[in-house]
């Protein structure tokens, strides 16, 4: 039997360690030389093709294949073979293809083609990388069941991984791939993958070679913005290992460095690292800084819709300046921030869309380059349509009322930006991934589609709200849904579990410790009428405060027959003005509260027996602009005031509280001295204190600010500032016993009590930076609250996630505060300080859930106490964001 092909081809097939590349390209070349023997060649026809060597591929498939048909003419030697062996071996499915003559009839040859099939892969096993990560690496490598071992595929693999791994700072990253036999299948063998990855290299050192108008530290921190630096000694939460995508992004900011200062030419001539050690390298980088450039004419072309003077006070760059090419593009579009001061945005805000603006250099003159700022302001743009999916339970009136962009109206990406905050402000979505997409962009007829992708996020919570402080735990169990439907109440389909769409709030909620029990009910609608943003609620509640007081070993003693009820009432209207912007919302509130007394002689309540009345107005300015999400906003601020009244009533009721107010002094100066009141003073007493607070009349200012800036990323500062004063008319009558301020703790309890304020300051247990007085009827040393208060907070905050199921954030803080009995002892500057960590978690079905760590520098109020309060641990459930 004789073989045809050429003896070169077939040493070249069967040296499997030829690239496939090298193995068509000597094929080719041996194709071409064996042209000029053709011509001697002998012409026959095929009697019959058989093939052998098959054990997986059926013959007449691969007969097929081949394009060779019996009874055709074939020349032997000839082109018709050696096409055959270049088309099988493209397939790559085989490692051997050879064709043999077996006989000659006549003018009829017999062929033989003989096949030896590569192996296919039947199983992958990877070692050197967690579980987790294997099959991404099986995905990305194509390392399939089936799939032909071949020696591109190795070296293709393995030439993959070490890159990736190197890309990622490991630059010793070794891989190995061996194959074996596997004799559970026909001509199939498994393979081990083995990753060496090694550690991380870092950075030692970074050299720069060829500045002297920009000093090192500026360019290293240029390529800090990359995370490239160098190891420094005990910086252990600086990050200084080598990552080779962001190098590149690095150097491009080494070029940016230069462009801020001026040098418009300069570039990076080569960078190179040299291995100082196995786990260390050295980087030398080399620069050509050029010549100082300065700005010149900056002329503005193709503007009808600003003048030039109006567009020169957005670009902020004057003739004379230091050539700034960064600061130059992001005056003319800044993609870094939706919201940014620029041309771009001034145009694209009053509906032109379609604007295009170029910065061209004109001429370079020795040092001064001029501009031209050409614009192509293209046709004033409107909003065709608007549209809002993945609502699945929000109905569309809810989300369309929010939204800024409204067809017809001129296109804006201010109003999109807004609408996206307002969106996330609702609660029901996921913050994160409100998408706002512009479709359908027509420049000629002027028009744009927008599409709102939301995701909605759970908007209904099991309520469970605690901590632990003042000697007791604070817990709150209740159900709140903030998207509910009052008008589905009766429709029992809707119910799911409660009907849900509207976007109004309807809670219910029991709050207690070992000292109080409240039940509250809440309805509010934030669009009353359903034409504007006018948010109307009503509330429900009941109290009961028991009697308790501190002991000299810092515990609560609580007795529960003596206390008093609160029974209330309120309702308000709240609305969102335009002015000073539409930020702001002005609000009105009315509350009558009934205050039950059962022999509660405590604190500054000395009639323990009967009744009080408070009927008070509130209004409060407030405005809001953090965002994107309200459960961790990045930016924009949220403040508000409040001024809370009542009626004079002791102008107007003709009683003589001057002379009461006289006979209560002798009679509590007597138990000062350390007489005990006789029981016809006592009940004299708690007749005068009755008497003056039947009605009670006050007025309550309070001020809370929060400031919200991103630092860098998603690293937030928060900054809160906060005062209150409770205040009188009468000076006859004095401070009410009712709406004071208890300081300290986690804050939890911030409920109308007896109208009081628990204000959160961690570090000190709970409202134990209040004063303590002597009550005259017990003689014992009781808290009173105060009437005014201050309190300041920094805190770091970071997102570890911020995903729909769950998101999680840590945090460090540092606090001061404190609360006054008036306002002749009230310091600023006398605070009580504390700092600690944090972490929050929230989750649609519990709200947010955390637990801080606080230490209080100072002592707290309570008696006896001296020295730091310590560290505490407060838990936070259902707490404010």
């Amino acid at each position: 039997m004789e073989r045809l092909a050429n003896n070169s081809i077939e040493r070249i097939i069967k040296s499997t360690s030829y690239n496939k590349l090298l193995l068509l390209l000597f094929l080719t070349t041996t194709v071409t030389f064996a042209q000029t023997s053709y011509e001697d060649g002998k012409k026959y026809i095929l009697g019959g093709l058989e093939v052998t060597g098959l054990q997986s591929y059926n013959e007449q498939t691969v007969k097929t294949y081949t394009g060779l048909r019996i009874g055709q003419p074939i020349t032997i030697p000839g082109e018709e073979i050696s096409a055959v062996i270049k088309k099988l071996w493209g397939l790559e499915l085989f490692s051997d293809v050879s064709m043999y003559q077996t006989r000659v009839e006549g003018d009829k040859i017999f062929l033989e083609l003989n096949i030896l099939e590569r192996p296919t892969l039947s199983k992958v096993t990877v070692y050197g990388v967690k579980k987790r990560k294997v099959d991404e690496i099986i995905d990305d490598t194509d390392l399939k069941k089936g799939k032909k071992i071949t020696e591109s595929l190795i070296a293709n693999t393995k030439g993959y991984l070490e890159n990736k791994y190197k890309k990622q700072g490991f630059l010793n990253a070794k891989v190995n791939i061996a194959t074996a036999k596997d004799t559970t299948g026909t001509n199939t063998e498994s393979m081990v993958v083995n990753v060496k990855k090694g550690d991380k290299v870092k950075i030692k050192s970074i050299v720069f070679e060829g500045n002297e108008k920009v000093k090192d530290k500026r360019l290293r921190k240029a390529l800090g913005k990359a995370k490239i630096r160098k190891k420094k000694l005990g910086a252990f939460w600086q990050r200084s290992k080598y990552m080779e995508d962001e190098f590149k992004e690095g150097l491009k900011n080494v070029v940016d460095a230069y462009a801020e200062k001026g040098y418009r030419d300069a570039r990076v001539l080569s960078d190179t690292f040299i291995k100082v050690d196995e786990n260390n390298i050295a980087l030398k980088i080399k620069v050509e800084e050029g010549n100082k450039y300065y700005f010149g004419n900056i002329d503005f072309v193709g503007n009808s819709v600003y003048t030039d003077r109006q567009l020169s006070q957005v670009l902020g760059i004057k003739k004379g300046d230091t050539y700034n090419g960064v600061l130059l593009k992001e005056r003319i579009a800044d993609n870094s921030k939706p919201d940014a001061v620029d041309i771009t945005n001034q145009y694209q805000n009053n509906g032109y869309l379609f604007s295009q603006i170029n910065p061209v250099e004109i001429s370079a003159v020795n040092d001064t380059i001029d501009f031209e700022i050409r614009i192509i302001e293209g046709k004033e743009t409107f909003l065709n349509h608007v549209t809002v999916v993945g609502n699945d339970k929000t109905n569309d009136h809810v989300i369309f009322r929010e939204l800024r962009t409204r067809p017809g109206q001129k296109y804006s990406k201010d109003n999109i930006v807004r609408s996206v905050r307002e969106l996330g402000q609702l609660g029901f979505f996921d913050a994160e991934q409100i998408v706002p997409d512009v479709e359908n962009p027509d420049p000629n007829a002027g028009t744009v589609d927008i599409k709102y992708s939301l995701v909605e996020s759970g908007s209904s919570q099991i309520e469970l709200q605690g901590g632990y402080g003042g000697g007791g735990f604070i817990g709150t169990l209740g159900l709140s849904f903030s998207n509910f439907s009052l008008q589905n109440i009766f429709n029992g389909e809707s119910y799911k579990p409660v009907p849900m769409g509207d976007g109004q709030t309807f809670a219910l909620r029991l709050q207690a410790s070992r000292t109080f029990r409240v039940y509250s009910l809440n309805f509010a609608e934030p669009w009353l009428g359903g034409r504007k943003p006018v948010r109307f609620n009503l509330s429900f509640s009941r109290t009961q405060q028991f009697s308790s007081q501190f002991t000299n070993q810092g515990q609560i003693d609580v007795d529960k027959d003596r206390g008093f009820s609160i029974t209330g009432v309120t309702a308000g209207l709240a609305k969102r003005v335009q002015w000073p912007d539409d930020f702001f919302t002005i609000s009105h509130s009315l509350g009558y509260q009934l205050y039950d007394f059962k022999n509660y002689n405590i604190g500054l309540f000395n009639f323990g027996n009967g009744t009080s009345n408070s009927l008070a107005y509130t209004f409060g300015l407030s405005r809001s602009s953090q965002g994107p999400s309200r459960i961790f906003p990045l930016t924009g601020s949220n403040f508000e005031i409040t001024a809370k009244f009542t009626p004079p009533y002791s102008l107007i009721s003709g009683k003589d509280f001057k002379s009461l107010k006289v006979r209560s002094d002798e009679i509590t100066a007597s138990a000062n001295d350390g007489t005990p009141l006789t029981t016809a003073e006592t009940n004299e007493l708690q007749e005068i204190e009755e008497e003056r607070f039947k009605w009670l009349e006050y007025y309550k200012i309070k001020f809370k600010g929060d400031w919200y800036t991103r630092l860098a990323g998603k690293l937030v500062l928060r900054t809160n500032a906060e005062f209150g004063f409770l205040g009188n008319y009468n000076n006859d009558i004095g401070d009410v016993p009712f709406e004071r301020f208890f300081v300290g703790g986690d804050g939890l309890g911030n409920f109308t009590l007896d109208g009081r304020d628990v204000v959160q300051l961690r570090g000190y247990e709970n409202s134990s930076l209040t004063s303590f007085s002597n009550n005259p009827i017990t003689g014992r040393q009781e808290q009173d609250g105060g009437t005014i208060y201050n309190k300041f907070s920094l805190e770091l905050r970071y997102p570890l996630t911020l995903k729909p199921s769950a998101s999680i954030y840590a945090l460090s803080f540092l606090e001061a505060g404190n609360s006054f009995d008036n306002f002749n002892e009230f310091n600023p500057f006398e605070l009580k300080r504390s700092a600690g960590v944090g972490l929050r978690i929230f989750m649609p079905a519990f709200g947010l859930l955390g637990i801080d760590f606080g230490y209080g520098f100072d002592s707290d109020a309570r008696p006896g106490s001296i020295g730091p309060s310590g560290w505490q641990t407060h838990f936070i459930i259902g707490q404010q964001f």
